[in-house]
């Protein structure tokens, strides 16, 4: 199963999958992925973009500094995959469910979270992410039409992963 929100604006995903993690986790869930936690440390700038693995304690920033004005892309390419890297390595412990904070431009080209998405699925292991309207059509090439579209908010994100396990 494969579930996703459409994210309306900047931020907007990430906060919503973080809560809904959050909640599982309190609940008991055993969770692979990660969530993204944007830290605004300059409101001239644009925040920090730091993922925190939901099967340990790792947060790995995958935002680069580029400097006041700069205009490119703030992805940080090697920090991604090292994210990659650590929750290739929780899936081996079955988790309940891989939330992936987005299915981003990375994803849409065959890079980031993609082929891991890809494994979880074959393996039986839902997954639930975001997906811009940027990056929608990507996506949707990806799931092959599997996806399904959950309304983007914390009830029927909770409903949907209540039940995968009813």
């Amino acid at each position: 199963m494969l579930g996703y929100v459409v994210s309306q604006g900047a931020g907007q995903g990430d906060a919503l999958l973080a809560g809904v993690a959050h909640s599982l986790q309190a609940r008991g869930w055993r969770l692979a992925g990660v969530v993204q936690m944007n830290v605004i440390f300059d409101p001239a700038r644009p925040c920090h973009m730091d993922l925190q693995v939901l099967s340990g304690t790792e947060v790995v920033r995958i935002s680069q500094d580029l400097g006041a004005g700069a205009a490119g892309c703030r992805l940080d390419a090697q920090s991604l995959e090292q994210a990659v890297g650590l929750v290739a390595g929780a899936l081996r412990a079955a988790p309940q469910l891989l939330i992936i904070n987005k299915f981003g431009k990375q994803e849409a080209d065959g890079r980031g979270f993609r082929a891991l998405i890809g494994e979880a699925l074959q393996m039986g292991i839902p997954v639930l992410t975001s997906v811009s309207g940027a990056n929608r059509a990507g996506f949707e090439g990806f799931a092959g039409g599997i996806g399904v579209e959950v309304a983007a908010d914390p009830e029927a994100l909770m409903a949907w992963c209540a039940g995968l396990v009813g």
